[in-house]
């Protein structure tokens, strides 16, 4: 009996002449772009400028790239360094494997780095970035779908995934658990931007919640999953670390609250004039100039103005001495 399901694709490239497009590559790149666009709506929102977020992001994008692969290979070694393994392969990226959390964690290197050349905060872009990030990776799980990787326990439910025989799996219908996670992270993007409205969120708190939201879900989806992976204590590797990351965002969010309540209200000081110095020093440096100035002014302020020279005023007694002595002046000039 025939069930309905969701086809895979027979290849996940494309050659276009020597050129080959890969599916997977295709899906990083259009989340990459959403989560720039929606991130700089969000930034100049906060009264940001525009082209901000792009500018940090060439920071961000490139470590997140490297410390994505770097988890997948470290935590997945025994796929390139086993026996029988060429650890060539692990600079493939585009056969799949990017981890999350080290995408993340090195990623916030990266816009750590852009945000102190920009000298804005960066809990302040994080915040604004947050919802983009959690539809980048909804975007990027397709890029599963087209490598047939990442899916669940074998099911005959009428969204299952059908999957085709090849290297390590076997052909069959499965739970797409690439399209669940997808899904899951369209409903953390909108949590974080719902609750960003309603409480203003600053100091990284957005960036935190979208954090802990995402963690809850990867949680319950790796149970389904049947790709390779270590266990610890019976549980996989990725299980332990969303309780662990999903417990500090929590108690950042909690501690942030108490230590810096409400938003911040100036996320990118205007450098304007500033000669290498952001707004707020400038700012300061103005300060500390008209303090300096202030006691030279009291002085001045101070001393008593110089009168006036009296021009004297000619009485009618003075006048005919005056006419004779103009009219000796010749005479004197003579000698």
């Amino acid at each position: 009996m025939d069930i309905a399901y969701i086809p895979s694709p027979s290849t996940g490239v494309i050659h276009l002449g020597p050129i080959p497009l890969r599916g997977y590559a295709f899906c990083i790149i259009i989340g990459v772009f959403v989560a720039v666009w929606l991130g700089n709506r969000r930034w100049i929102a906060r009264g940001g400028k525009p082209g901000t977020v792009a500018d940090i992001a060439v920071w961000a994008v490139p470590f997140g790239l490297v410390g994505g692969r770097l988890y997948h290979v470290i935590t997945d070694y025994q796929l390139y360094f086993g026996e029988g393994r060429n650890w060539v392969d692990a600079f493939k990226i585009w056969e799949g494997g990017l981890g999350i959390w080290g995408a993340i964690a090195l990623g916030a290197v990266g816009a750590w780095i852009g945000c102190r050349l920009r000298g804005i905060p960066l809990p302040a872009w994080a915040d604004a970035l947050a919802p983009g990030i959690a539809l980048a990776q909804a975007c990027g799980r397709w890029g599963n779908w087209f490598n047939q990787e990442l899916y669940g326990r074998a099911t005959d439910l009428p969204w299952a995934v059908q999957i085709t025989a090849g290297p390590n799996r076997d052909a069959g219908t499965y739970h797409p658990t690439f399209l669940y996670e997808s899904l899951w992270c369209v409903g953390v993007a909108l949590l974080v931007i719902w609750a960003d409205r309603r409480f203003k969120l600053g100091h990284g708190r957005a960036f935190a919640l979208y954090v802990a939201a995402y963690c809850v879900g990867r949680g319950w989806i790796e149970y389904m999953r049947v790709d390779e992976a270590h266990h610890i204590l019976g549980v996989r590797l990725n299980v332990w670390t969303s309780i662990v990351v999903f417990v500090l965002a929590v108690v950042y969010l909690v501690l942030s609250a108490k230590l810096r309540p409400g938003r911040e209200t100036v996320v990118e000081p205007d450098r304007e004039g500033s000669d290498g110095k952001d707004g707020a020093d400038a700012a300061a440096a103005d300060a500390d100039t008209a303090a300096e100035a202030k006691p030279s002014d009291a002085a001045d302020a101070a001393k008593p103005e110089p009168a006036e020279a009296k021009t004297p005023v000619l009485t009618k007694k003075d006048a005919p001495a005056e006419a004779e002595a103009e009219a000796g002046a010749p005479e004197a000039g003579k000698r």
